[in-house]
């Protein structure tokens, strides 16, 4: 499954006072593995930026006055979000604001869930972690995901961080995942014959259920996914 974490920057707070997104950035995730794909653009919004956003994220107007406007760079971020499972810290905050640039320039998106499954992981925390705070800083504390170098709010930081954080939320990475050493594991057990011998005759491979406990926390993690995904859980069709 292919999914991207995404996070933007803007001018302001208000996307219908005609605030506009000053940076993007996205991290690219196949099958809950970091690709090293990302997308990463600043813009210019061609309108000043809120002082209380600036002191946010820390960019002036006139750092961006040479970088490309939303319209010149939105056909290849449509073409990278393209059929991607979306995972965004308050995805109805970015959503607008995409979904606004989009309609701004006329590129054929008007709406990203259109092209694009959208998993909030803010609503997710919330259902995990109700009545806590649970934005991305207490998010980082609270699974032990370094966020020491975030000394302002960045897109690709922020995505970066947010990918590390989306992982342990739902279960953590290498839980999912073949490590080296259990590749070659594997490959040692073929060469000596002790998954099935070389006559062809399968050998027996013991089976280690789940415990009931296992079983329960895993159904509770996938029902708050499915409720966060509005029915889309990959596991559950799968």
């Amino acid at each position: 499954m292919r999914q991207v974490v995404l996070d933007t920057e803007t001018t302001g707070l208000e996307v219908e006072l005609q605030h506009r997104i000053i940076e993007v950035g996205c991290v690219e995730m196949h099958n809950r593995r970091l690709t090293g794909r990302v997308f990463h653009r600043y813009l210019d919004p061609e309108r000043d930026i809120d002082a209380g956003a600036q002191e946010v994220h820390g960019i002036t107007r006139e750092r961006l006055r040479a970088e490309p406007k939303f319209a010149e760079i939105a056909a290849e971020l449509i073409e990278f979000l393209r059929g991607a499972e979306l995972i965004i810290h308050n995805a109805p905050f970015d959503v607008a604001f995409l979904n606004a640039e989009f309609k701004r320039c006329a590129v054929g998106c008007a709406n990203l869930g259109e092209i694009c499954r959208i998993v909030d992981t803010l609503l997710l925390a919330r259902q995990m972690h109700p009545g806590q705070r649970n934005n991305l800083d207490a998010l980082c504390k609270r699974y032990s995901v370094d966020n020491t170098h975030r000394e302002y709010h960045g897109a690709l930081l922020d995505a970066r961080i947010l990918a590390e954080v989306y992982l342990a939320m739902t279960g953590g990475q290498a839980d999912l995942s073949l490590s080296s050493s259990s590749d070659s594991a594997a490959r040692a057990a073929r060469e000596d014959g002790s998954v099935a011998s070389r006559a062809g005759v399968s050998r027996l491979i013991p089976v280690i259920a789940a415990t009931e406990a296992e079983l329960a926390a895993h159904a509770h993690v996938l029902g708050l996914v499915d409720k966060a995904s509005g029915g889309q859980t990959v596991w559950r069709r799968a």
